[in-house]
């Protein structure tokens, strides 16, 4: 498929702007929440075999019944706000699906799975990565980075293997289609996942012209509200995000599928994030 070049959108360029603004003043604050993701400060793997982590009270394990912690009479947790010791069960963890419903001191312990593997975060707002965090620049708002494309959905979802920032764990996602747009000469294909860890809509995560340059190397995101039948659709590139593995070592955050490697410089949306010395 071959699209005739786009055209610069007309926009409210004040309105345009502030809504921009908006977005990027919505995500920092989200990254410098003491809960948030700069306060992970290990990521484990359960397996059947109980082990014990330096960060967290208890020896940990994944059984039939759920996630499985044992205490010794010196440790405590607190669950749903009620103290716990000796053995505890955690219901099991479902895809996808994050719990943060343990802690002890000021520290969240944090369970998850991906790619069938259960994952035990603990969550520390003290943590030295929030400390250090300074700022995730971006590129200037600009409406040429509002692109107009042509969305062609697949006839059914297709289960799709997407690699993660973390060895050894590997996404499933439904593939929903492509978006084919031309931009600088090049045309371009964008496979298109369901959801994400927000829910709603679809995403794609890509790499370009600016990875390992300006921008994060392995991978940013775009979101869309895809028409269901398929037809044209706008991506707009000034949204283009970070994803948590951007930041740190203990997410295992979607990487950009071959397809989604993409030769032209995408100028727009996040850069690399800033961390002081």
């Amino acid at each position: 498929m071959t699209l005739t070049e786009p055209t610069t959108p007309v926009v409210d360029r004040p309105e345009f702007e502030a809504a921009w603004y908006a977005w990027r003043a919505q995500n920092e604050e989200r990254r410098r929440d003491a809960y948030g993701f700069l306060s992970y400060a290990a990521v484990y793997k359960l397996g059947e075999t109980a082990q014990r982590f330096a960060e967290v009270p208890g020896a940990w394990s994944v059984s039939d019944e759920g996630v499985v912690v044992e205490l010794s009479d010196e440790e405590r947790l607190t669950v749903d706000e009620d103290p716990v010791h000796g053995r505890f069960v955690f219901a099991p963890v479902a895809e996808r699906e994050f719990r943060r419903d343990a802690r002890f001191d000021e520290v969240v312990v944090e369970l998850s799975k991906r790619g069938g593997i259960t994952l035990l975060r603990p969550i520390d707002p003290a943590h030295g990565l929030r400390e250090s965090y300074v700022e995730t620049p971006a590129f200037a708002p600009d409406p040429r980075w509002i692109v107009r494309g042509e969305y062609v959905p697949f006839e059914a979802p297709r289960d799709t293997a997407i690699d993660a920032a973390i060895d050894g764990i590997t996404h499933q996602h439904d593939a929903l289609g492509e978006v084919v747009f031309d931009l600088d000469g090049t045309t371009n294909r964008l496979l298109f996942l369901a959801g994400g860890a927000a829910g709603g809509g679809a995403f794609a995560v890509f790499t370009d012209g600016t990875s390992g340059v300006s921008t994060y190397r392995a991978s940013r995101r775009i979101a869309a509200e895809l028409p269901a039948e398929g037809g044209p659709i706008e991506l707009d590139f000034n949204r283009t995000g970070n994803l948590q593995c951007a930041y740190t070592n203990y997410s295992p955050c979607p990487l950009a599928p071959a397809q989604n490697r993409l030769v032209v410089a995408i100028e727009a949306g996040e850069k690399t994030p800033v961390f002081a010395d």
